[in-house]
């Protein structure tokens, strides 16, 4: 008996060692604030192991993700310092109420059809092409006779969130469908420059509130328009958001700033490839310190595999950081899956998903051993149809093999997520173990800082610990 149970200490405490931010020694207060943290933790998760149809996070997201807003441990993970975001993507971070707001701007026209909206800002009534009629969206709206209908039906081409979205989301292709008609439609609103700079300023304000520091944003860099007819190529939106984050850092200087990661669309030819590399040899020239890397992005199944761009990419990485999409897939062995053995040689400094490397364990043994960090979005994930119920996701496999994690939230206001407190709080609670405690939150928010591009590691490291103590001083004070 005693050598059996000798036997399951050893493992299980050697299991325990492994599993990510065991490293951390908790100082008195930590270990106060620890015991508050892992009383809430625990209460959720006894609650659901008693009566598993209540377990939230067994359930579609979209049915838990406001009810979770109420809970202790929700609001003290709001409250938290989280470090930096290092993979979310720019038109996607804040929610549809603020979407709906914008359509309120001045010289805003829309066209409306049986089953879309396009919208335009212009002088006058615009040239381009509408089934039905344009109308300036003032008019549109106030003559409606119900203004809040209005609104509200407006509100759902800005949003994935439904009702049973189980039997309207069937698949990977279908959700995936939905989520980019959303940028369908809401490319033309955010595309003028004004809302474009307003939308990416309050951008950076959700994410201080939210308790980040620093933000990597990947950008297509689409085409921006104005009034005047003027056309704005990449380069130039490009300059356009150094523009605003210059800005932001003097409103609020507690805040880090971002840098810039292009991430145009894989669902191209060789030859765009090589426009795409142009465009960013450009924006280095013009904004060294402003562009982090290179990104290709679009859903992987239906886009071309990076092997189609082995010379391209190999060009591109000896000029620039490569922070590739790779293995956001659940097929094994197909070309999307085996995105990830190409990222891996290419030498990408972090895998954005890599959702599917937890079947490959030669690649988490190579990214463990080369300092690869995988960015995960869980939330993501599970609403693009990854996976059903989130203590499933790899990130389990990940976080109990102490891999190099960094926890991002992808396009949390198409989900009506937090910028990040969402993703923090599904991953602590419903998909790390039962054991991972305050020692997880601050090594996830640490490695965000660590595996960034930010030039002085040390200086937001220190002003990260000093953030962290006074947020320890609060738990600990107000035993929530």
């Amino acid at each position: 008996m005693d050598i059996v149970q000798n036997e399951r200490n050893k493992l299980f405490n050697e299991g325990l060692e492994m599993m990510l931010g065991n490293e951390i020694q908790l100082s008195d207060s930590e270990i106060k604030a620890n015991e508050i943290i892992m009383d809430l933790k625990l209460e959720e998760l006894e609650h659901g192991f008693q009566y598993p149809k209540n377990f939230k996070f067994a359930k579609h997201f979209f049915e838990y993700k406001d009810e979770v807003k109420e809970t202790k441990l929700f609001q003290l993970i709001k409250k938290m310092p989280k470090g930096a975001v290092l993979h979310a993507h720019d038109t996607g971070i804040l929610g549809p109420d603020y979407m709906v707001g914008l359509t309120y701007w001045k010289d805003l026209y829309v066209c409306f059809t049986e089953d879309s909206v396009k919208f335009l800002f212009s002088k006058v009534v615009p040239n381009a092409t509408c089934e039905t009629a344009w109308q300036l969206m003032r008019d549109a709206r106030y003559s409606s006779g119900n203004v809040k209908k209005f609104d509200s039906s407006l509100r759902k081409y800005f949003t994935m969130v439904i009702d049973n979205p189980d039997k309207t989301y069937t698949d990977v292709n279908t959700a995936w469908e939905n989520f980019q008609n959303y940028f369908i439609a809401s490319a033309p609103l955010l595309c003028y420059k004004p809302v474009w700079e307003q939308y990416f300023y309050d951008t950076l304000k959700a994410l201080r509130e939210d308790g980040v520091m620093y933000f990597e944003v990947r950008s297509v860099l689409p085409q921006l328009y104005d009034l005047e007819g003027r056309i704005y190529n990449s380069v130039e939106t490009a300059e356009s958001y150094k523009k605003v984050v210059e800005q932001f850092k003097v409103d609020y200087p507690d805040f880090y700033g971002a840098k810039l990661i292009y991430a145009p669309m894989r669902f191209v030819n060789e030859e765009a490839i090589d426009e795409y590399i142009e465009t960013a040899r450009e924006i280095k020239r013009r904004l060294p310190c402003f562009l982090a890397g290179f990104d290709l992005v679009g859903q992987e199944d239906l886009g071309k595999p990076l092997k189609s761009f082995l010379p391209q990419l190999i060009e591109a990485g000896k000029e620039f950081d490569l922070f590739l999409h790779a293995g956001e897939t659940n097929w094994n062995g197909l070309t999307s899956d085996e995105n990830l053995f190409d990222a891996v040689v290419l030498g990408t400094k972090r895998i954005g998903h890599g959702f599917g490397i937890v079947k490959h364990p030669v690649l988490m043994r190579e990214v463990k051993q080369r300092d690869i960090a995988l960015e995960v979005n869980v939330i993501s994930n599970a609403v693009l149809k990854l996976v059903a119920d989130v203590r499933n996701h790899p990130l389990a496999a990940f976080l109990a093999q102490g891999l190099p994690v960094v926890l991002s939230s992808d396009d949390p206001g198409v989900w009506e997520a937090e910028p990040l407190s969402h993703d923090f709080y599904v991953a602590f609670v419903g998909v790390a173990s039962r054991h991972a405690d305050l020692r997880l939150l601050k090594k996830l928010a640490l490695n965000s800082l660590y595996y960034s591009t930010y030039p002085d590691k040390d200086k937001i490291v220190h002003d990260f610990e000093i953030r962290w103590t006074k947020f320890i001083d609060t738990v600990v004070r107000d035993k929530w």
